[in-house]
């Protein structure tokens, strides 16, 4: 009897399962674009789908795919214009959810400068920090006004984009996000204005997505995750200023006006669907860079990106 009675105190005070663990890397400091990860965490969405997910941000932001490829976490935030090249680079990588899914990077001028239509970049100084996939995405835009990569100076400014453009050090810069360089101007009294890279010739492309190892990835888990951050992006949009009071709160540092003002524009481009695949955008995307000379040949979709919710 002694040793029953054990046996059930011990049965009632241990947990029934204990939850599955899962590393995510995000590819950049916790900010607004990550809304849907942090009020999953915050709101328990993660523990009830059995996950501990720990969420880490990188010292590089170059490093989440290639820890993902190497093994050393399960999902990374990355970006679908570089994903493509990845693949091709020969990194075993496959996107399996979208987070943001509209593009965020412009090229941004300033209101009240020279600049009013992409024409006038001619014989301009454009600043930009990703080389290859930006330089083809402004020689896209640059042809479709009838311009070539030849008539701008590209000046690789790292990533001091809207520094470098306030202080005129260049005309204009590629790479910017509408949702914080746009609101960072603003803030500091200099007015920018955005030429949005899906009206300017570009195929449309999912911004911000979630990349698995596609030989060693876990599906279960990585459909209980997205489950999770679906539920947490229909709170967000159900409940946008209660969220981002749950959000901020997290890191006094996010408590400031550009963030709020970011989490705002945010709000209506994350994926209401982060499991869903639209298949040729991926498609679309990569006969782009095919035709732009980054790429040698085209990967099937299947070799790029899956939804791992379909049967």
């Amino acid at each position: 009897m002694r040793i029953l009675l054990l046996f059930v105190a011990l049965m009632i005070t241990l947990p029934a399962h204990a939850a599955d663990k899962m590393t995510l890397i995000l590819d950049w400091f916790v900010n607004p674009d990550h809304g849907p990860i942090i009020i999953a965490r915050e709101k328990g969405y993660f523990k009830d789908v059995g996950l501990e997910v720990e969420i880490i941000a990188p010292a590089n932001p170059a490093d989440p795919p290639k820890m993902v490829a190497a093994g050393k976490a399960d999902l990374a935030v990355s970006y679908q214009p570089q994903l493509h090249l990845q693949i091709h680079e020969g990194l075993p990588l496959i996107r399996v959810g979208t987070l943001v899914a509209t593009p965020l990077s412009c090229i941004l001028v300033l209101a009240d400068g020279p600049v009013k239509s992409i024409k006038d970049l001619k014989g301009r100084k454009v600043g930009f920090s990703v080389a290859g996939v930006e330089e083809v995405q402004l020689a896209t835009v640059l042809k479709n006004s009838g311009l070539s990569r030849d008539d701008v100076e590209m000046i690789n400014v790292n990533w001091s984009l809207s520094p470098a453009l306030m202080s005129k050090q260049v005309d204009a810069v590629i790479g910017a996000f509408r949702n914080f360089e746009l609101n960072q101007m603003d803030i500091e009294g200099v007015k920018g204005r955005c030429f949005y890279l899906e009206e300017e010739g570009l195929p449309a492309y999912d911004e911000l997505i979630y990349v698995a190892n596609a030989n060693t990835m876990d599906s279960d888990k990585i459909r209980r995750f997205l489950a999770a951050v679906e539920l947490a992006t229909q709170f967000m949009i159900n409940h946008p200023a209660e969220s981002w009071k749950l959000f901020s709160a997290t890191s006094k540092e996010l408590q400031d006006e550009l963030n709020k003002r970011a989490w705002a524009d945010t709000m209506p481009r994350f994926a209401l669907r982060p499991a869903a695949l639209d298949n040729g955008r991926y498609i679309r995307f990569e006969a782009f860079l095919k035709d732009a000379g980054l790429i040698n040949s085209i990967n099937p979709l299947a070799k790029i990106a899956i939804d791992v919710t379909a049967p």
